[in-house]
């Protein structure tokens, strides 16, 4: 297939070239190419390098070869060629027979890589075997910092021994007890039990001097408070090699979108206020944040469709990604598609040791047309019966 007169973008600028593709992956591009072939002319859509998403989970959490599918299908809808699939899952990625068991499900895909993280914990707070379970094909290790301090510092030390980098997820346990929602104005107003954002800012303290002292990688996942991207923007001047991914859903919706208790907008983390959410768009245009995510968390009716308090966390976004980046934050002026791509694509592929961002023979890409709009009619989706421009096709 010859794709003519296609905006190319990626970490080298945007530019008008012809691309050669077959079975998805490039294979020649210039202009004036060999026109024996099927020749489709998308004048005004973009290619650019298929996605990455570093923070996906399952339907209902639950690992099987079913839902794996079913995730593969809606990341090629979102653009997404290429997912991390969350360690905490039901069952958890701690052992090696869990591990062989999502790898089968995997293998089966087509079209889009999928890789596992590991988790560190097992759930009665002891270590798993990471040394294995990273030789056996596990990408990264996972941890919740409601591990306590010797444990995460032998995680560290795994990490360091390893070379590799680790996702973290800053929360504390005891802070969160009942909360559901940020405590706030919106939670008293709604009568729900509220989670303050020390529950984060206090654990991205401490593993930024963890990270410091053994002198390794974190990768701060689903980052949620203004003040914990200053702390590692902050390290980050000081040579400790933390990042911060942040949520397209922190960065477009406030603790308002839990109104009317609106189960999709239960998320963890949850969502800031009003004033937390604008500093987090600065956080992006000032280029403090490294990595988009479309924290899709998909659930089943019944566990959605409930009283706020008992409903589970999360909402359906990987099917959409694409769309809602250049909808809510490329035309709104944010970023433009060119870091987009940088974060989106360049920064988590260097967090997994790949070398990506760029359109070149032997890449996957993506072929998007923002020409287009649509009303969201998933009623799982934060932004239900809003319209979004733009079509992977």
């Amino acid at each position: 297939m010859l794709i003519v007169n296609a905006m190319v973008c990626d970490v080298n600028g945007e530019r008008e070239e012809d691309i050669c593709v077959e079975n998805g992956f490039v294979i020649e591009r210039g202009k004036n190419l060999d026109a024996e072939r099927q020749v489709i002319d998308v004048k005004g859509a973009y290619i650019l390098p298929a996605l990455i998403d570093t923070n996906v989970r399952l339907q209902d959490s639950t690992l099987n070869a079913k839902n794996i599918q079913a995730m593969a299908e809606e990341a090629k809808r979102g653009g997404v060629g290429h997912i991390v699939l969350n360690a905490d899952s039901s069952p958890a990625i701690d052992n090696e027979v869990v591990l062989e068991f999502a790898q089968n499900g995997i293998a089966s895909v087509n079209g889009i890589k999928i890789d596992v993280m590991l988790n560190t914990l097992k759930d009665d707070m002891s270590l798993s075997n990471i040394a294995i379970l990273l030789k056996k094909g596990a990408v990264v290790p996972y941890m919740s910092t409601i591990a306590k301090n010797d444990i995460a510092i032998k995680i560290a030390e795994y990490v360091k021994m390893y070379k590799t980098t680790l996702f973290c997820k800053a929360e504390d346990n005891s802070l969160m007890n009942a909360g559901v929602m940020l405590e706030g104005d919106v939670s008293s107003k709604l009568g729900l039990a509220g989670i303050p954002q020390l529950s984060e800012v206090l654990h991205v303290s401490r593993m930024i001097e963890i990270a410091r002292h053994f002198k390794i990688a974190i990768l701060f996942k689903a980052i949620a408070s203004p003040r914990s991207i200053e702390l590692i923007a902050q390290a980050k001047k000081e040579g400790v090699a933390v990042q911060c991914e942040v949520s397209i859903h922190h960065l477009t919706h406030s603790e308002s979108a839990c109104e009317d208790f609106n189960t999709n907008a239960k998320l963890n983390p949850p969502l800031a206020s009003h004033k937390d959410m604008l500093l987090l768009q600065k956080a992006l245009k000032e280029g403090n944040i490294d990595m988009l995510t479309s924290l899709h968390q998909p659930n089943s009716p019944v566990n959605k469709e409930v009283a706020f308090y008992d409903a589970a966390y999360g909402c359906e976004g990987l099917g959409d990604a694409l769309a809602l980046y250049y909808t809510k934050l490329i035309k709104t002026g944010l970023i433009s598609m060119q870091e987009l791509v940088q974060l989106s694509v360049v920064n988590p592929a260097k967090v997994l040791g790949l070398d990506a961002g760029s359109v070149e023979v032997g890449s996957a890409i993506t072929l998007f047309d923002p020409k287009t709009s649509r009303v969201i009619q998933d009623k799982q989706s934060l932004y239900y019966n809003q319209e979004i421009f733009g079509t992977v096709l």
